[in-house]
């Protein structure tokens, strides 16, 4: 279980590639601290298992399953992912509850920028249409954040400067792909009906 608060960007520093699986090689820096391997650390949103813990670096072994659902398939050396280590029970909940398993993949559609305002635009899946609401929680590669203005074709979130700053989604734009998971209150609650 994870908050949607992102502790860090890591760099991608290695992709092996084999059958049916990936290996993610990580510089970090903040993560590691109380890391060992066998511990669940969200990667861009995604709850991945810390197979190696060496000086500033996390392993972690990708399954296939994984790769074709979440956007960890567009991965390259050098760039950045969000970071965030599994919640303890004695830490505070400063986002949402956060499981770490992608809803799906979307696109970004549009990026507003203006002073002091940034909106992403980020096109509204059929399969998850009816958890997104006004106001309501969403996890956006990893980020805990709002659900603004919702239409038939998308939803939109905005950015503070700290967000922008300290993730990802500072650098993202029109057709990027973002993994999103939505509020599992939400899902708990409808699916329940």
């Amino acid at each position: 279980m994870f908050t949607g608060i992102v502790e860090e960007m890591g760099t991608v520093e290695g992709l092996q590639k084999a059958k049916n699986l990936c290996v993610l090689k990580l510089k970090v820096r903040k993560v590691l601290k109380g890391i060992k391997s066998g511990d669940s650390v969200a990667v861009d949103g995604v709850c991945l298992t810390v197979t190696k813990k060496q000086n500033s670096h996390l392993t972690f072994d990708i399954m296939q399953e994984t790769i074709l659902c979440t956007s960890l398939k567009n991965l390259k050396v050098r760039g950045k992912v969000n970071l965030e280590r599994a919640l303890q029970v004695t830490d505070r909940l400063s986002g949402h509850f956060v499981t770490g398993h992608i809803d799906c993949v979307s696109t970004v559609l549009k990026r507003i920028e203006k002073p002091n305002y940034v909106e992403l635009q980020i096109a509204k899946p059929r399969a998850i249409a009816k958890y997104l609401v006004k106001k309501g929680s969403i996890g956006i590669d990893g980020v805990s954040l709002t659900v603004g203005n919702v239409t038939d074709k998308y939803f939109s979130v905005y950015l503070i400067p700290f967000t922008l700053r300290e993730t990802t989604l500072g650098v993202k734009k029109a057709k990027d792909q973002v993994n999103i998971e939505t509020d599992i209150l939400a899902k708990y609650i409808l699916e329940s009906r």
